[in-house]
């Protein structure tokens, strides 16, 4: 008898233990009775330089400690490398041939009124749902406290913090390039001796996001906490300035004959060149405060996981980190985003679901931001719209080795010509004015930074048309919208 009753207390663990894997299986979360909440987690212009991501010198912590427990995608691409297309693509799911956002001015609600944006989808199912500081597009700090078109329809509650940076320190911050006034502040920087993280506008996010997950923690929600670094100007406390040693920052190492090794449109209308200008001690230090903007934000976002812990939230809510674009430090002479090559085009992008079995681990798989709306939308068990480009990512959480052969795309315009880029595990392809001004072939395994074009190389003849045949399952002459992006200099640097 007693011999019966440990085999059935084994078979009852047993049980209990298949029950609980079963359960908070990513698939299964929205059987849950209490549904998971959502933290919504932006960063502004950051790159993959990240210690995560492998980068030896930026210190990242907190974002390193969130990668920890969920799953980091090495090779996850923004739709168009600008602010507003970018953000709008990821809140509709769309590519920006359909929201036809192409530069800063136009909105999504203009082409698409009735839209379902991912807030809303969410605000629809009973959660709360809360923005603090940017998620959607505004002028970076001319509007800074405003809401944008589609605030009243996205979210129930919307915050605009604006710290001393913005009010205070931006204004007076010195431009290195003063004769090209169409940079504004773009590469200017700020080391504060005297502002505290929280008298910082996104020390003020990361309160306002704090008291909102305490005030709301016996509720659903959906709360977007939108940091504005690492954009320029870069302002941060001194403090993270001194975790950097400007003998350990380096440059890019380029070729003399840099501009003629690619088509005119992938380098823009970047003068003067290279590095704007700059003199190399400039752009070092321009880089160093590049860094220690990454780390401020960091800490705050560092706060963020302290406050799910403290409050117990951590096991019950779904935490999405992820940047517009990426962003260019002198690579091809190249300052900021607006590029199609890989430093623009990538971003970084890590997702951390309670019970998850592969935390801590990375996919390498090709996926897109506009991903992200399907994802969340199939780990809450809400009913996406139909038309998503997107594709659920909740079969690589479960499993970031699962076959997955999607590839990503990437469009910027140079005035009047499109550029359109297609992404595959291997190789990248190009093309500017589809094909008529230019095309680009790269290897991403032998020639990660892209410095070997080889799409004229007979060699590659049968790879050119195949990445062209992918490519134009999504871009085809007649299907893309004008847009104004990279028209004169001051747009390349703006949001």
């Amino acid at each position: 008898m007693k011999k019966n009753g440990v085999l059935k207390s084994k078979n009852l663990k047993m049980f209990f233990g298949l029950f609980i894997l079963i359960f908070l299986s990513p698939s299964t979360i929205h059987a849950q009775k209490k549904k998971m909440n959502i933290l919504f987690i932006s960063v502004d212009d950051m790159n993959n330089d990240l210690g995560v991501y492998g980068h030896s010198l930026v210190k990242s912590p907190s974002i390193d400690r969130l990668a920890s427990k969920g799953m980091t995608f090495e090779k996850a691409y923004c739709q168009m490398p600008w602010c507003s297309p970018s953000r709008s693509s990821l809140l509709t799911g769309l590519r920006p041939n359909k929201t036809k956002v192409m530069d800063l001015q136009y909105h999504f609600r203009q082409e698409l009124p009735d839209i379902v944006t991912l807030p809303q989808l969410f605000k629809n199912n009973g959660y709360h749902v809360a923005r603090v500081g940017k998620i959607y597009h505004y002028g970076n700090p001319g509007d800074i406290g405003t809401n944008s078109l589609d605030d009243r329809v996205s979210w129930s509650v919307r915050i605009n913090p604006a710290g001393l940076d913005k009010t205070s320190l931006e204004p007076d911050v010195t431009n290195y390039t003063p004769q090209n006034k169409g940079l504004g502040a773009s590469m200017a920087y700020y080391s504060d001796s005297k502002g505290t993280d929280q008298e910082h506008t996104d020390g003020k996010v990361a309160d306002e996001a704090i008291r909102l997950l305490k005030e709301n923690k016996n509720k659903p929600f959906f709360i977007a906490a939108g940091f504005y670094r690492p954009h320029t100007p870069w302002i941060a406390p001194k403090k993270y300035f001194d975790l950097y040693n400007p003998a350990d920052i380096t440059l890019p190492v380029l070729s003399e004959k840099i501009q003629t090794l690619y088509p005119t449109h992938a380098l823009g209308s970047t003068k003067p060149f290279p590095n704007f200008g700059l003199t190399n001690k400039q752009a070092l230090e321009c880089k160093l405060a590049y860094y220690a903007a990454i780390s401020f934000v960091d800490s705050q976002i560092g706060r963020l996981l302290d406050a799910l812990e403290k409050e117990g939230l951590s096991n019950n809510t779904i935490v999405v980190f992820w940047s517009d674009h990426g962003y260019h430090l002198g690579e091809h002479g190249l300052w900021f985003k607006q590029s199609l090559f890989e430093e623009s085009a990538k971003v970084p992008m890590i997702i951390s679901v309670p019970g998850i079995q592969n935390q801590g681990q990375y996919c390498r798989k090709t996926v897109e931001l506009v991903d992200i709306y399907p994802t969340l939308a199939d780990l809450a068990g809400l009913k996406a719209p139909e038309n998503l480009d997107g594709t659920s990512l909740v079969s690589l959480l479960k499993n970031p080795k699962t076959d997955w052969d999607r590839p990503a795309y990437t469009q910027i315009n140079r005035g009047d010509v499109p550029g359109h880029s297609v992404r595959t595990h291997l190789w990248r392809y190009t093309e500017w004015g589809f094909g008529t001004e230019g095309t680009e072939l790269y290897n991403e395994e032998t020639d990660p930074k892209e410095l070997h074009n080889l799409a004229s190389d007979l060699r590659y003849t049968k790879v050119v048309e195949q990445m062209k045949q992918l490519l134009m399952k999504i871009h085809s002459p007649g299907s893309i919208p004008k847009g104004k992006a990279d028209a004169d200099a001051k747009n390349r640097f703006s949001e």
